[in-house]
């Protein structure tokens, strides 16, 4: 999973990067610099942790989650064509986008910190680099034949942006979202608020809202987004530290948990993503994929020539494997089940494919 931090210059992204990833990338930069901060960080997931103790293989194997830190335009530099082409690009290889909102003030900035006002900016901006785009698309099928179909859809698509309405907010069928897929509209992509708030509030920030002005929980309740808030400062602090030294330092602000596996969880249910879990002797491992995947579908996430000669998948629950203690023992109390290819995978589910290739 690749997750676009994204936002305006000095509301902290870099910050949170690092909190996330425990790397030391330079803080500071305003959106001078070109290239984007990229790492990644294994999920945690105690269930991988447990199956090992049962098979004692040779390596765990989590799943990862790939977050690219973009600079930001300054609230200043907005104009008619929307974001800078440089940030688009790499907003557009993400698979969601985090908006980190500044809520501390900034004695860089000339502004001070306002939330509301810059979540609706910032989402202006998203809308009219994606109207841009459309427009562009729309003038070229004028000239070709044919394309009275993409041109129909583009255009309601126009229109819901017209209408202020991101594209995320507009009801389109699978197949209509399959062949709007290439243009990777950063409006339609999945996103999240993060409210990156002073060191002062780090402990009543605790994935809960205490931090948030009301404004801002009304104003993501109405863009239907979920909300998260932290302090990028403190977290990035505890993230240096080590795991025994963390925990004393969470525990002296109050806090459970780091913001890291807080996110996790967020970035999760946004995404409607769930594990599925392979074992053995060589290795236990979670496989990320989207709710709703099939059996056959999820066989390729493992590799294409599982998911090609898919015959059957046996299917464990993780709660039943960790209760009897072995696939044997789940046979025989009728446990382990043979399912075939249009199986919906259920998160933990561990599962073992045959196949014929």
């Amino acid at each position: 999973m690749k997750v676009g931090l994204v936002g305006f210059a000095g509301a902290g992204k870099t910050t949170i990067f690092n909190a996330l990833t425990g790397l030391t990338a330079e803080v500071g930069g305003f959106g001078a610099r070109e290239k984007a901060n990229v790492g990644v960080i294994k999920v945690p997931d105690p269930r991988v942790d447990k199956l090992a103790e049962i098979y004692n293989p040779k390596k765990k194997t989590f799943a990862e989650i790939s977050f690219v830190d973009v600079a930001g335009p300054q609230e200043s530099d907005r104009s008619e064509s929307g974001l800078d082409p440089k940030l688009v690009q790499q907003q557009r290889s993400a698979e969601a986008l985090v908006h980190v909102v500044r809520a501390f003030d900034n004695p860089m900035l000339l502004q001070k910190a306002d939330p509301a006002r810059d979540i609706r900016a910032f989402d202006d901006e998203l809308m009219l680099t994606d109207m841009v785009q459309i427009d562009n698309r729309i003038a070229r099928l004028k000239k070709e034949k044919d394309s009275a179909r993409e041109r129909e859809l583009l255009e309601r698509l126009k229109a819901a942006l017209e209408e202020e309405r991101p594209l995320r907010d507009v009801e389109l069928a699978q197949e209509e979202l399959a062949s709007i897929a290439g243009f990777c509209f950063l409006s339609l992509k999945p996103a999240l608020l993060l409210l990156n708030t002073s060191e002062e509030r780090a402990a009543e920030n605790e994935y809960i809202l205490l931090g948030a002005p009301r404004e801002v929980i009304e104003l993501a309740e109405a863009k239907k987004l979920s909300l998260i808030v932290m302090s990028g400062k403190a977290e990035m602090e505890i993230a240096e530290l080590d795991p025994e030294e963390q925990r004393e330092f969470l525990a002296d602000l109050g806090i459970s948990e780091p913001a890291r596996d807080r996110f996790i969880r967020a970035a999760y249910e946004l995404l409607d993503l769930i594990s599925f879990l392979t074992v053995g002797e060589d290795e236990c491992r979670a496989w990320t994929i989207s709710r709703g995947t099939t059996a056959q579908k999820a066989a390729g996430k493992i590799h294409s020539d599982i998911e090609r000669g898919f015959i059957r998948a046996e299917v464990t629950r993780f709660e039943d494997l960790v209760e009897l203690g072995s696939e044997a023992r789940c046979r025989e109390q009728g446990k382990l089940r043979l399912e075939g290819k249009e199986y919906i995978v259920q998160d933990g589910d561990v599962i073992n494919y045959r196949f014929n290739v």
